[in-house]
């Protein structure tokens, strides 16, 4: 069952806080990916950030580490084939967010126009939601993340224990296949595109409840800069899930990596050259606007 947590500073349970000794220039909220070894190796961003002078919150996701029963594995929940269910899981989790703002603004040395998002895998998915719904975050880092969950529930890996659900009890609403998903998200990224024009379209217009908790649906009011990472290699985020996100963010800067989803992590130190001179460079918006259909990938000779 979710509880709303209590916000402490130096709160071991719901944050891990990596401050810099010198002068904050800044914070970053950092979104882990989902299961039980994603926080751990994924908090080398935080020291590293902390050497540039940025406060570094990782926020632990509901029914991750110690905000799970023992009896559970970290974030299996989240693999829940009832829509309903996951609505509730997964805006508990962008409430966990903005809470997690909240609390920073309490802090004598907290900027307004230096708050930053940095999502990872799963928490891409949450970060693109956080972004679209929360303005006080100035710039993203969605990294190795995709929306559309045709594509992610059906094609990637660690989602089988959610198709095995699906073909053997089905959900509230008759799902058992890709088949029967098709019949609502045929083509998903152009009916957000042509039909969802509000964040209460989200809820009103759309034929079934996955599309409110589907990075996807967001992405459009997502207007602040964004620099997109992709790994060409990815075979647990599915191509179709990244790129239609990726096509959908109105504002973004895209690179892509050599690499697969959990190699990426190989590349981490220029990951995080690149997300600190991201933040600490303010571009035009018609530079960012030129860029968005540019990719800059790592190794090439363009």
């Amino acid at each position: 069952m979710y509880t709303d947590p209590i916000y402490k500073e130096n709160e071991t349970q719901v944050i891990h806080m990596f401050k810099p000794e010198q002068k904050v220039k800044g914070d970053i909220i950092f979104l882990h990916g989902i299961g039980p070894n994603n926080v751990p190796y994924l908090e080398w961003y935080g020291r590293y950030f902390k050497k540039f002078g940025y406060r570094t919150s990782v926020v632990i996701l509901p029914y991750h580490l110690s905000r799970k029963p023992n009896d559970v594995e970290d974030g299996d929940p989240y693999y829940s084939p009832e829509p309903n269910e996951c609505t509730v899981l997964f805006h508990n989790s962008v409430k966990d967010v903005r809470r997690a703002i909240d609390l920073l603004e309490t802090f004598d040395d907290f900027s307004e126009n230096h708050l930053y998002l940095m999502g990872v895998s799963f928490g891409g998915i949450i970060g693109t939601m956080s972004l679209a719904l929360d303005k006080r975050i100035k710039k993203g880092i969605l990294m190795i993340t995709g929306g559309n969950w045709r594509w992610i529930n059906f094609y990637s890996p660690y989602t089988e224990k959610v198709r095995e659900r699906y073909a053997k009890e089905k959900n509230s609403f008759g799902c058992d296949s890709e088949e029967f998903c098709k019949k609502f998200r045929s083509d998903a990224a152009n009916f957000v595109k042509n039909n969802i024009n509000s964040i209460d379209d989200i809820f009103q217009k759309t034929p079934i409840t996955c599309y409110h908790y589907d990075s996807l649906s967001y992405a459009k009011f997502v207007n602040q800069p964004v620099l997109f990472i992709k790994a060409l290699f990815d075979k647990i985020m599915p191509h179709k899930a990244t790129n239609e996100l990726q096509n959908l963010l109105p504002n973004k800067k895209v690179k892509s990596l050599l690499a697969g989803h959990k190699s990426s992590y190989i590349f981490k130190r220029i990951v995080g050259r690149w997300v600190i001179n991201f933040i600490e460079k303010d571009q035009p918006q018609e530079i960012w606007e030129r860029s968005n259909k540019r990719e800059e990938v790592l190794g090439s000779n363009r």
